[in-house]
């Protein structure tokens, strides 16, 4: 089972949270918030998507590449922690 599929309530309610954020940009630009505003708006947007982002890039790391937790050569599992780690960094 793909890790989507069996997240998917999870990240369904992830994706409405984000819908309502951009819904709350679409609002301020419509009633001519200050740009100050609607940067702060956007940058939640942002954050939202990038958060998603991770946390799939994460789950096809460890479901489709390596899952550090049950790769036995220590090697490939400290990479794939460590490339976790870059993308969580990254994407932060």
């Amino acid at each position: 089972m793909s890790h989507t599929i069996k997240n998917k309530s999870k990240l369904v309610g992830r994706i409405r949270r984000i819908k309502g954020q951009v819904e709350a940009v679409e609002r301020a630009l419509e009633s001519e918030l200050g740009c100050a505003d609607v940067l702060m708006l956007v940058a939640s947007v942002r954050g939202a998507v990038n958060g998603l982002t991770a946390e799939l890039l994460e789950e096809h790391i460890r479901h489709h590449v390596v899952d550090p937790a049950h790769e036995k050569d220590p090697a490939k599992a400290q990479g794939a922690a460590d490339l976790i780690d870059v993308v969580r960094t990254y994407l932060k």
